[in-house]
């Protein structure tokens, strides 16, 4: 079988697309943290989050080792009609649930949906496996208390880069509990699924910090719990993948589509030209439009009968 992997691409105004073009190509290319010293000059310099209007409710989920704070938006009118799950990105060494309030505000009040962020700990201080520990407790309390809660218990699950990441390495967890049934879907952006640097996606990417800052302890970083690219992938949600075609991450996610469908798993990959790791937080129009497709699969998977 050929193809070529324009094909692949997310239907995108060509307007878009040269915006798009012409803003990459002034904009110089950063690169993450490559020491813990760097890690701490980094974080310092990061501005305070914008705040949501109106603004998250912070909790905490208690669990059996370290209570995991929140933010909960709910929506601005009615009912809500699903619960997503929102975990940030960052490398797995950067960032808070926070800096993601003023677009998961968006999320609550255009699809009448409760958003919860996760604000799991940090690496190098909280390696693995002290994220998805997080981000399984608040998964879990969700399925317990999502319709007491909340009045609902239609759940799906989402994140972009890090996020992602822990994201799926969430359901693997739970579905091995038998408890991944009340998620509806899962929406990925450019996650990275291969941190063991084994596959040619993942060596690419092998020489990066925040892998050691996260995982460089662990002696098999095979294990699907570091890497879900590896995992067993049966009986899973339907997946919406996105990535940006210059995204060095972009044969990780192509390779994790094939292998969620092969997997007997209902998946969606988009791809969008000229847009390199992150690109949905980026100020441009192709941003925009990958969002609301995000939206759009959300709202078809948790808001609809």
């Amino acid at each position: 079988m050929r193809f070529a992997l324009d094909a692949l691409f997310a239907d995108v105004p060509a307007a878009q697309i040269e915006e798009a073009r012409a803003f990459y190509g002034a904009r110089t290319a950063g690169r993450g943290p490559g020491t813990p010293e760097e890690l701490r000059a980094a974080r310092a310099k990061r501005p305070v989050p914008c705040a949501a209007v109106p603004p998250a409710v912070e909790e905490t989920v208690e669990t059996g080792d370290a209570p995991v704070p929140v933010r909960i938006l709910m929506p601005d009118s009615g009912p809500p009609q699903g619960v997503y799950l929102d975990i940030h990105g960052g490398g797995f060494y950067m960032d808070s649930a926070a800096r993601g309030d003023v677009r998961n505000r968006e999320i609550a009040d255009a699809l009448r949906l409760v958003v919860v962020g996760v604000d799991y700990r940090l690496a190098p201080e909280h390696p693995w496996p002290a994220a998805p520990d997080d981000c399984e407790a608040v998964a879990l309390w969700l399925v317990e208390e999502a319709a007491t809660r909340f009045g609902t218990s239609r759940l799906a699950i989402g994140g972009s880069s890090a996020g992602a990441t822990l994201a799926l390495a969430t359901l693997l967890r739970l579905r091995d509990r038998g408890a991944v049934g009340g998620f509806t879907g899962a929406a990925l952006q450019f996650g990275t699924y291969d941190l063991s640097a084994r596959t040619p996606a993942g060596r690419l990417i092998a020489d990066e910090y925040f892998i050691r800052a996260y995982a460089g302890h662990v002696a098999d970083r095979t294990l699907p719990d570091v890497s879900p690219g590896y995992g067993d992938l049966r009986g899973l949600p339907p997946t919406l993948l996105v990535v940006g075609a210059e995204d060095v991450l972009l044969e990780d996610n192509l390779a994790l589509a094939g292998r969620l469908s092969a997997a007997g798993n209902e998946v969606e990959l988009r791809i969008y030209p000229e847009a390199p790791h992150g690109f949905t937080g980026h100020p441009t129009a192709l941003a925009g439009t990958a969002l609301r497709g995000v939206e759009s699969w959300l709202r078809d998977r948790l808001t609809r009968p």
